[in-house]
């Protein structure tokens, strides 16, 4: 129920979000090869997102999802290749002739035709890549490392050529040999990328391998480090923030994580996170408020519900229930939320219809209905609650009902004039005057 105003946490009629969360102790452990104050996002709604199993973005929506997402402020748009079909090619032209802040990319494979076609559609650059783990070359493209190190050379080479921007990046790369790995990536940083990538394709790698991983390419390659992790074991989010802390640059991310299968870590996931650790930077350099009206366009162009606790914009994400946690939340909202709903333009709801509910949230509510109780006849109504809580469901309607006839009850009652008293007695007629004599 973000959006929703009741019971938002205020104090003396002033908001108190904001004064709790200047302090941050949540700072990672200082290294000097962190980048979590200063990563940049490569936005793959456009490419990954493709892949999702419900997308189909025709040209206009492919504009308006662009658009937004350069205003939102993400630094790469990532754009499928144009050798997918020929619409793709169309599509990647249009957009890279929008003049958005954004530079465009597009993901090929590590093939010479695919990048010559890429070059001549207007982008800044390409993403390349190729699968390196056993699985791929045997059973996907056949070949063995050292035509895979051959091919890569040329087609960064002739990139670079063009004045392009140019990644290079291993497929399935935590199920690939590491010798093999890193003397690749070391042979492509030698000739110039200006990025290698690390890409988790199949969601396997745990935070610990990330940062290992990481970790070690950092201290082999100089160029840029991006990074590309599956949501199939639930760890994408978390594998972006510990590739950031072992010296990854760069993290590519679909709005609400759309993709192949499960998708890749969330453009919304991600800054829940960094804001956590670096509100400073994430705050000056996205307009957060912004990403709600993304996720809902996006939603609505794959037909699909923005998931309940979806990090942010999911309808629970500031919603508070228990009594214990209503009570803290309206004295200090930094009690129960790490995160403060209006960076993102939200607000935060406390639920007051249902039996969990306490005292303090219902005299919340009862001032917002403009009635007036004490604390004990507050504590009385919320029983009233409770007990038919415990009956059925009930919804913000009941619960406000239940405090109106309350309060109603509370009033004294008007004083009526006294009724007439009926009696038997017989009133005499008016005695008629006697005859004259």
């Amino acid at each position: 129920m973000s959006g929703n105003g009741a019971c938002n946490g205020t104090k003396n009629g002033v908001s108190n979000g904001s004064a709790y969360y200047r302090s941050n102790p949540y700072q990672p452990v200082p290294d000097f090869l962190s980048n979590v104050d200063k990563f940049k996002i490569i936005e793959s709604t456009l490419r990954e997102g493709e892949q999702f199993a419900n997308a189909y973005f025709d040209t206009e929506t492919k504009i308006k999802i662009a658009k937004a997402l350069d205003e939102f402020g993400v630094d790469y748009i990532e754009l499928t290749s144009p050798a997918a079909s020929e619409q793709s090619r169309r599509d990647c032209e249009a957009i890279c002739k929008l003049g958005l802040k954004a530079k465009i990319l597009t993901h090929i494979r590590c093939d010479m035709r695919d990048a010559k076609l890429a070059v001549e559609t207007g982008v800044d650059g390409l993403d390349v890549v190729i699968g390196t783990s056993s699985f791929l070359r045997e059973h996907s493209h056949g070949k063995d490392m050292a035509y895979i190190e051959k091919t890569a050379i040329e087609v960064i080479e002739y990139i670079k050529s063009k004045g392009l921007e140019v990644r290079f990046s291993s497929e399935d790369s935590f199920r690939s040999d590491l010798v093999d790995l890193l003397s690749l990536y070391k042979a492509v940083d030698k000739v110039g990328v200006h990025r290698v990538g690390i890409a988790d394709t199949v969601g396997c790698a745990t935070p610990r391998q990330v940062y290992d991983l990481v970790r070690t390419l950092r201290g082999v390659v100089s160029c840029d480090i991006e990074t590309h992790f599956h949501n199939d074991t639930g760890c994408a989010v978390a594998n972006a923030y510990c590739a950031l802390e072992a010296g990854a640059t760069h993290i590519d991310t679909s709005v609400l994580g759309i993709g192949e299968r499960n998708g890749i870590t969330p453009l919304g996931g991600l800054m829940a996170r960094m804001v956590v650790t670096a509100p400073e930077y994430v705050k000056s350099k996205y307009k957060l408020h912004k990403l709600k009206e993304i996720e809902d366009m996006v939603a609505e162009a794959v037909q699909i519900n923005v998931p309940f606790n979806n990090p942010i914009t999911g309808f629970c994400a500031f919603t508070h229930k228990a009594g214990i946690h209503a009570k803290a939340i309206l004295n200090n909202p930094s009690t129960y939320e790490i995160l403060d709903p209006a960076d993102f333009g939200l607000t935060r709801y406390v639920h007051f219809a249902s039996r969990l509910t306490g005292w303090n949230a219902v005299k919340t509510r009862v001032k917002q209905l403009g009635l007036s109780m004490t604390d004990d006849q507050v504590k009385e109504c919320t029983a009233k609650i409770k007990a038919l809580a415990d009956i059925r469901p009930i919804a913000i309607d009941d619960a406000d009902s239940i405090i109106r006839s309350f309060h109603i009850s509370l009033q004294p009652q008007p004083h009526r004039p006294s009724e007439p008293v009926p009696t038997d007695e017989v009133i005499p007629a008016e005695e008629e005057p006697e005859p004259a004599a």
